[in-house]
């Protein structure tokens, strides 16, 4: 299957004919990173009026495996950025003392997020038994926000669907759009959610990963930048969503990097989101983590030849969030509140724009 669609065939960026900087690896996502893996379980039921517990439910699970299971209980260097901190992601104070965490990240709504905490460490504790039985455990957690479409009060995400996202990860081509976590999800406006890419960097004569995953929930229609032109102008949103934005990113390389360095490749997030007229408005949960699956390294690149990282990091967000925009279809949730998918005829327009 050709990179530029997703495995239910949905087409990304790529495939309506847009170019981005950088060489993508062969299947354009954060799973090009060797042994990383990323699972869903999402949830789909009901519609008409809200009616709390009951729904409707546009929601779910992302599983993002740093390791195979076998050695997930093996640190990954780690370090993060928070751009604005309207949001959470569990285990960053760990992660600022030691420079590592270890077992599956998840990411869901803003009010599962602790369900998905707990139930990791169920997870581990179960797979794991003799390790972890006189340890703790203080596992990677996030949430954006998803409350227009969802019945996020309703806690419809149980530990079963945290253990299903985990379980069924892929270390394969992963499906885009409104999946996972990123269900109920918004940006600029259009119907987003869970999105990926990736570019290949050389140092040194030797080929490394940089994989990026956003969960986008973010920005107003007006900010909405395609490639250099202001495509949010033209196209007025007439729903009544919140102007509520977050996004959660998560860089994986396998390029040996101390955790300061991976800290400086969160940074530069940033201006991946930027790209696409991102500002980390106030109500934003805007919130950062690099990893490396390298093995604790003898020697590691020295920090001033890191830009090509930094470069491939703010190409593959870019990338990672228009996936995550183009790869997806209209929804309706709670309330008939109705969300657009953003028309590829907007995206091809841009190609014929100097």
């Amino acid at each position: 299957m050709s990179s530029q669609f997703t495995p239910s065939g949905k087409p990304r960026a790529a495939a309506l004919g847009l170019i981005f900087d950088g060489i993508c690896g062969p299947l354009n996502a954060i799973t090009d990173v060797p042994g990383v893996a990323v699972g869903y379980t999402t949830l789909t039921t009901g519609s008409g009026a809200l009616q709390v517990g009951h729904g409707p439910v546009r929601t779910g699970v992302t599983a993002i495996l740093p390791r195979p299971v076998g050695d997930l209980c093996t640190p990954v260097s780690a370090g993060y950025f928070s751009l604005n901190g309207n949001g959470e992601l569990t285990g960053s104070h760990y992660i600022e003392e030691t420079g590592s965490f270890s077992q599956p990240i998840t990411i869901t709504n803003t009010h599962s997020c602790g369900v998905t905490r707990d139930a990791t460490i169920q997870w581990a504790v179960k797979t794991f038994p003799n390790a972890l039985s006189d340890d703790f455990s203080l596992p990677v957690a996030a949430e954006t926000y998803d409350g227009f479409l969802n019945d996020i009060n309703g806690f419809h995400v149980t530990p079963q669907h945290v253990f299903t996202a985990i379980d069924s990860a892929s270390t394969g081509p992963i499906e885009e759009g409104s999946v996972g976590g990123g269900t109920g999800m918004i940006c600029f406006g259009f119907k987003a959610g869970s999105g990926t890419a990736s570019r290949i960097v050389e140092h040194a004569g030797q080929a490394y990963t940089i994989g990026v995953f956003v969960q986008a929930n973010f920005g107003r229609r007006d900010q909405f930048t395609l490639q250099g032109h202001p495509v949010g102008r033209d196209t007025p949103d007439p729903s009544p969503h919140p102007a509520r934005s977050s996004i959660i990113a998560v860089v994986a390389t396998d390029a040996p990097l101390l955790p300061h360095q991976l800290k400086r490749l969160a940074r530069r997030v940033t201006f991946g989101v930027g790209r696409v007229g991102g500002t980390a408005n106030h109500g934003s949960g805007d919130i950062f983590l690099a990893f490396s699956t390298a093995s604790a390294p003898a020697t590691t690149i020295p920090d001033p030849l890191l830009d090509p990282f930094f470069e491939a990091v703010v190409y593959a967000t870019e990338e990672a969030i228009l996936n995550s925009l183009v790869a997806n279809e209209d929804m309706t949730g709670r309330d008939g509140h109705f969300v657009p998918a953003l028309p590829h005829d907007v995206v091809r327009a841009v190609l014929d724009k100097p």
